[in-house]
Protein backbone atom coordinates (compact mmCIF):
# COMPACT_ATOMS: atom_id res chain seq x y z
CA UNK A 1 0.00 0.00 0.00
CA UNK A 2 2.80 2.61 1.25
CA UNK A 3 3.60 2.86 -2.74
CA UNK A 4 0.39 3.96 -3.75
CA UNK A 5 -0.23 6.75 -0.95
CA UNK A 6 3.61 7.83 -1.84
CA UNK A 7 1.95 8.32 -5.49
CA UNK A 8 -1.14 9.99 -3.89
CA UNK A 9 0.63 12.38 -1.33
CA UNK A 10 3.13 13.85 -4.37
CA UNK A 11 0.62 14.23 -6.28
CA UNK A 12 -1.52 16.02 -3.19
CA UNK A 13 0.85 18.32 -2.34
CA UNK A 14 2.64 18.89 -5.64
CA UNK A 15 1.37 22.57 -6.21
CA UNK A 16 2.06 23.88 -3.07
CA UNK A 17 6.40 22.92 -2.81
CA UNK A 18 8.84 22.92 -5.53
CA UNK A 19 10.48 19.96 -7.03
CA UNK A 20 13.92 20.89 -6.29
CA UNK A 21 17.11 20.13 -8.42
CA UNK A 22 19.70 17.85 -8.13
CA UNK A 23 23.08 19.23 -8.30
CA UNK A 24 26.57 17.70 -8.32
CA UNK A 25 30.43 19.07 -8.41
CA UNK A 26 33.41 17.39 -9.97
CA UNK A 27 35.46 18.27 -7.65
CA UNK A 28 32.99 16.38 -4.41
CA UNK A 29 33.17 13.71 -6.81
CA UNK A 30 36.68 13.54 -7.37
CA UNK A 31 37.29 13.88 -3.90
CA UNK A 32 34.77 11.27 -2.77
CA UNK A 33 35.54 8.89 -5.79
CA UNK A 34 32.31 8.64 -6.68
CA UNK A 35 29.18 9.76 -8.40
CA UNK A 36 27.25 12.46 -6.04
CA UNK A 37 23.93 13.64 -6.43
CA UNK A 38 22.63 16.42 -4.31
CA UNK A 39 18.77 16.83 -4.08
CA UNK A 40 18.70 20.46 -2.72
CA UNK A 41 16.46 20.72 -0.60
CA UNK A 42 18.01 24.01 0.30
CA UNK A 43 16.25 25.07 -2.37
CA UNK A 44 12.38 24.33 -1.37
CA UNK A 45 9.82 26.78 -0.27
CA UNK A 46 10.48 27.45 3.45
CA UNK A 47 14.22 26.45 3.17
CA UNK A 48 14.21 23.04 3.70
CA UNK A 49 12.48 19.74 3.13
CA UNK A 50 9.82 19.92 5.98
CA UNK A 51 7.28 21.99 3.90
CA UNK A 52 6.41 18.53 2.27
CA UNK A 53 5.41 16.54 5.52
CA UNK A 54 3.48 19.52 7.00
CA UNK A 55 1.48 20.10 4.01
CA UNK A 56 0.54 16.81 3.83
CA UNK A 57 -0.54 16.64 6.93
CA UNK A 58 -2.77 19.73 7.00
CA UNK A 59 -4.13 18.85 3.22
CA UNK A 60 -4.92 15.31 5.20
CA UNK A 61 -7.41 17.45 7.93
CA UNK A 62 -11.19 17.64 7.58
CA UNK A 63 -12.65 21.26 7.10
CA UNK A 64 -13.97 21.15 11.05
CA UNK A 65 -10.28 20.02 12.28
CA UNK A 66 -8.92 23.09 9.44
CA UNK A 67 -11.16 25.97 10.71
CA UNK A 68 -9.20 25.24 14.54
CA UNK A 69 -5.56 25.56 13.09
CA UNK A 70 -2.59 23.37 13.84
CA UNK A 71 0.09 23.34 16.66
CA UNK A 72 3.48 22.19 16.59
CA UNK A 73 7.10 22.59 18.48
CA UNK A 74 9.65 22.56 16.75
CA UNK A 75 13.44 24.58 16.88
CA UNK A 76 13.03 26.03 13.44
CA UNK A 77 12.17 23.99 10.32
CA UNK A 78 9.44 22.13 10.92
CA UNK A 79 7.89 25.64 12.34
CA UNK A 80 8.70 27.84 9.15
CA UNK A 81 6.93 24.77 7.20
CA UNK A 82 3.80 24.71 9.40
CA UNK A 83 3.93 28.68 9.14
CA UNK A 84 3.71 28.73 5.31
CA UNK A 85 1.77 25.30 4.73
CA UNK A 86 -0.85 26.97 6.64
CA UNK A 87 -0.86 29.92 5.30
CA UNK A 88 -1.01 28.74 1.94
CA UNK A 89 -4.06 26.80 2.83
CA UNK A 90 -5.72 29.42 4.89
CA UNK A 91 -4.99 27.40 8.37
CA UNK A 92 -3.38 29.38 11.67
CA UNK A 93 -0.60 28.00 12.93
CA UNK A 94 0.44 28.19 16.63
CA UNK A 95 4.32 27.24 16.83
CA UNK A 96 6.02 26.60 19.85
CA UNK A 97 9.95 27.26 20.00
CA UNK A 98 12.59 26.46 22.13
CA UNK A 99 14.25 30.50 24.00
CA UNK A 100 17.40 28.97 21.81
CA UNK A 101 16.09 28.61 18.25
CA UNK A 102 17.88 30.57 15.50
CA UNK A 103 16.87 33.79 15.25
CA UNK A 104 16.70 33.76 11.25
CA UNK A 105 14.12 30.38 12.37
CA UNK A 106 11.88 32.83 14.19
CA UNK A 107 11.42 35.69 11.61
CA UNK A 108 11.21 33.17 9.12
CA UNK A 109 8.08 31.83 11.28
CA UNK A 110 6.75 35.06 11.70
CA UNK A 111 7.00 36.42 8.22
CA UNK A 112 4.49 33.26 7.19
CA UNK A 113 2.14 34.54 10.21
CA UNK A 114 2.86 31.84 12.53
CA UNK A 115 1.90 32.87 16.20
CA UNK A 116 5.30 31.76 17.72
CA UNK A 117 4.75 30.93 21.93
CA UNK A 118 8.29 30.26 23.26
CA UNK A 119 9.64 27.81 25.90
CA UNK A 120 12.31 26.29 27.60
CA UNK A 121 14.64 24.19 25.85
CA UNK A 122 13.64 21.05 26.75
CA UNK A 123 11.52 18.68 24.55
CA UNK A 124 9.12 18.19 27.70
CA UNK A 125 9.00 21.74 28.27
CA UNK A 126 7.96 21.96 24.31
CA UNK A 127 5.49 19.11 24.31
CA UNK A 128 4.07 20.47 27.13
CA UNK A 129 2.97 24.19 25.63
CA UNK A 130 2.05 22.22 22.45
CA UNK A 131 -0.63 20.31 24.65
CA UNK A 132 -1.79 23.50 26.49
CA UNK A 133 -2.56 25.60 23.20
CA UNK A 134 -4.07 22.35 21.36
CA UNK A 135 -6.31 22.30 24.57
CA UNK A 136 -7.33 25.72 24.84
CA UNK A 137 -7.96 26.27 21.31
CA UNK A 138 -8.49 22.97 19.65
CA UNK A 139 -6.11 23.04 16.89
CA UNK A 140 -4.96 20.06 15.83
CA UNK A 141 -1.09 18.91 16.71
CA UNK A 142 1.35 18.16 13.82
CA UNK A 143 4.12 15.76 14.96
CA UNK A 144 7.37 17.60 13.19
CA UNK A 145 8.87 13.90 12.58
CA UNK A 146 6.75 10.71 14.42
CA UNK A 147 3.56 11.06 12.64
CA UNK A 148 2.25 9.10 9.32
CA UNK A 149 1.56 12.06 7.09
CA UNK A 150 4.34 14.21 7.46
CA UNK A 151 6.67 11.15 6.95
CA UNK A 152 5.03 10.27 3.68
CA UNK A 153 5.71 13.92 2.72
CA UNK A 154 9.07 13.85 3.59
CA UNK A 155 9.79 10.97 2.14
CA UNK A 156 8.59 12.30 -1.64
CA UNK A 157 12.26 14.72 -1.77
CA UNK A 158 14.02 11.32 -2.05
CA UNK A 159 11.12 9.55 -4.37
CA UNK A 160 11.55 12.31 -7.01
CA UNK A 161 15.40 12.03 -6.55
CA UNK A 162 14.69 8.32 -7.24
CA UNK A 163 12.33 9.31 -10.78
CA UNK A 164 15.15 11.26 -12.06
CA UNK A 165 18.11 8.69 -11.11
CA UNK A 166 16.85 5.26 -9.90
CA UNK A 167 20.14 3.54 -10.43
CA UNK A 168 21.61 5.22 -6.96
CA UNK A 169 23.71 2.25 -5.21
CA UNK A 170 23.18 4.63 -2.23
CA UNK A 171 21.53 7.01 0.07
CA UNK A 172 22.58 9.40 2.78
CA UNK A 173 20.23 11.63 5.05
CA UNK A 174 20.67 13.10 8.04
CA UNK A 175 18.86 12.43 11.27
CA UNK A 176 17.11 14.21 13.83
CA UNK A 177 13.56 13.29 14.68
CA UNK A 178 13.66 10.39 11.37
CA UNK A 179 10.87 11.40 9.68
CA UNK A 180 13.15 12.49 6.29
CA UNK A 181 14.69 8.99 6.88
CA UNK A 182 12.06 7.05 7.38
CA UNK A 183 10.34 8.35 4.30
CA UNK A 184 13.38 8.55 2.54
CA UNK A 185 13.51 4.59 2.93
CA UNK A 186 10.31 3.97 2.09
CA UNK A 187 10.90 5.95 -1.30
CA UNK A 188 13.95 3.76 -1.75
CA UNK A 189 12.02 0.83 -1.65
CA UNK A 190 9.40 1.82 -4.17
CA UNK A 191 11.13 3.56 -6.51
CA UNK A 192 14.88 2.88 -6.46
CA UNK A 193 16.28 -0.67 -8.14
CA UNK A 194 18.66 -1.48 -5.68
CA UNK A 195 19.63 1.08 -2.86
CA UNK A 196 21.13 1.34 0.25
CA UNK A 197 19.41 4.51 2.54
CA UNK A 198 22.32 5.81 5.13
CA UNK A 199 21.92 8.28 8.00
CA UNK A 200 24.48 11.04 9.06
CA UNK A 201 24.44 11.84 12.63
CA UNK A 202 26.41 13.95 15.02
CA UNK A 203 28.13 12.06 17.97
CA UNK A 204 26.65 14.97 20.00
CA UNK A 205 23.37 14.12 19.39
CA UNK A 206 23.50 9.99 18.02
CA UNK A 207 20.70 8.59 19.78
CA UNK A 208 19.60 6.79 16.47
CA UNK A 209 23.09 5.35 15.97
CA UNK A 210 22.57 3.85 19.56
CA UNK A 211 18.78 3.24 19.39
CA UNK A 212 19.80 0.88 16.16
CA UNK A 213 22.25 -0.91 18.23
CA UNK A 214 20.00 -1.53 20.76
CA UNK A 215 16.48 -2.25 19.01
CA UNK A 216 14.66 0.42 21.23
CA UNK A 217 14.60 4.18 21.14
CA UNK A 218 17.19 5.57 23.17
CA UNK A 219 17.50 9.17 24.48
CA UNK A 220 20.75 11.63 24.41
CA UNK A 221 22.50 12.82 27.21
CA UNK A 222 23.66 16.23 25.77
CA UNK A 223 23.11 17.75 22.43
CA UNK A 224 25.87 19.84 21.55
CA UNK A 225 25.98 20.09 18.25
CA UNK A 226 26.18 22.76 15.75
CA UNK A 227 23.61 21.29 13.64
CA UNK A 228 20.76 22.26 15.24
CA UNK A 229 18.12 20.51 13.17
CA UNK A 230 19.07 16.89 14.47
CA UNK A 231 19.15 17.34 18.31
CA UNK A 232 15.34 15.19 18.62
CA UNK A 233 14.72 11.85 19.06
CA UNK A 234 13.67 8.91 17.14
CA UNK A 235 9.78 8.45 17.72
CA UNK A 236 7.74 4.87 17.63
CA UNK A 237 5.92 5.79 14.26
CA UNK A 238 9.58 6.09 12.31
CA UNK A 239 11.79 4.21 14.34
CA UNK A 240 10.28 0.61 13.32
CA UNK A 241 10.82 1.57 9.65
CA UNK A 242 14.23 2.52 10.03
CA UNK A 243 15.08 -0.65 11.87
CA UNK A 244 13.66 -2.54 8.65
CA UNK A 245 14.85 -0.58 5.64
CA UNK A 246 18.20 1.76 6.57
CA UNK A 247 21.63 -0.21 6.44
CA UNK A 248 23.46 2.33 9.11
CA UNK A 249 24.41 5.40 10.28
CA UNK A 250 27.29 7.19 10.68
CA UNK A 251 28.24 9.32 13.46
CA UNK A 252 31.03 12.52 12.35
CA UNK A 253 32.53 15.57 14.37
CA UNK A 254 31.47 18.72 14.68
CA UNK A 255 35.19 19.88 13.09
CA UNK A 256 33.60 17.06 10.02
CA UNK A 257 30.50 19.08 9.72
CA UNK A 258 31.84 22.37 9.82
CA UNK A 259 34.62 20.97 6.90
CA UNK A 260 32.01 19.48 4.64
CA UNK A 261 29.81 22.54 4.94
CA UNK A 262 32.34 24.47 4.15
CA UNK A 263 33.43 22.61 1.71
CA UNK A 264 29.66 22.95 0.10
CA UNK A 265 29.64 26.60 0.15
CA UNK A 266 32.98 27.22 -1.67
CA UNK A 267 32.67 24.58 -4.31
CA UNK A 268 28.90 24.56 -5.08
CA UNK A 269 28.17 28.32 -4.30
CA UNK A 270 24.99 27.32 -2.48
CA UNK A 271 24.29 27.71 1.32
CA UNK A 272 23.65 24.40 2.99
CA UNK A 273 23.21 24.79 6.95
CA UNK A 274 24.89 22.15 9.40
CA UNK A 275 22.07 19.89 9.49
CA UNK A 276 22.88 19.00 5.83
CA UNK A 277 26.31 18.68 5.98
CA UNK A 278 26.21 15.88 7.89
CA UNK A 279 25.32 13.59 5.35
CA UNK A 280 28.26 14.89 3.23
CA UNK A 281 30.75 14.65 6.17
CA UNK A 282 29.18 10.47 6.87
CA UNK A 283 29.73 9.74 3.04
CA UNK A 284 33.25 11.59 2.91
CA UNK A 285 34.15 9.75 6.12
CA UNK A 286 33.24 6.38 5.18
CA UNK A 287 34.14 7.00 1.23
CA UNK A 288 36.14 4.00 1.13
CA UNK A 289 33.12 2.13 0.93
CA UNK A 290 31.88 3.82 -1.82
CA UNK A 291 33.95 4.36 -4.84
CA UNK A 292 32.60 4.35 -8.15
CA UNK A 293 29.34 4.06 -6.93
CA UNK A 294 26.16 6.11 -7.38
CA UNK A 295 25.35 8.08 -4.17
CA UNK A 296 22.42 10.44 -3.42
CA UNK A 297 22.32 13.23 -0.53
CA UNK A 298 19.76 14.78 0.79
CA UNK A 299 20.73 18.06 1.45
CA UNK A 300 17.68 19.27 4.06
CA UNK A 301 17.55 22.81 4.46
CA UNK A 302 19.86 25.87 3.86
CA UNK A 303 18.38 28.47 6.72
CA UNK A 304 21.56 29.75 8.25
CA UNK A 305 21.71 32.35 11.02
CA UNK A 306 24.55 34.07 9.01
CA UNK A 307 25.77 35.91 12.04
CA UNK A 308 26.81 32.97 13.31
CA UNK A 309 28.77 31.42 10.86
CA UNK A 310 31.34 28.34 12.02
CA UNK A 311 34.02 29.43 9.42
Amino acid sequence: MHKEELVACHARIAPYIHRTEVLSSRLINAYVGAEVFFKCENFQRGGAYKMRGATNAIMQLGEQERSKGVVTHSSGNFAQAVSLAAQSLGVTAHIVMPTTAPKVKKVGVRQYNGRIYECEPTLEARQEMADRIARETGAVFLHPSNQWEVILGQGTAAMELFEDHPDLNALFCPVGGGGLIAGSALAAQYFATDCKVNGGEPYEADDAYRSLQSGKIEGNETVNTIADGLKTTLGDVNFPIIKEYVAGITRVTEEEIISAMRLVWERMKIIIEPSSAVTLAALISEKAAFQNQKVGIVISGGNVDLDHLPF
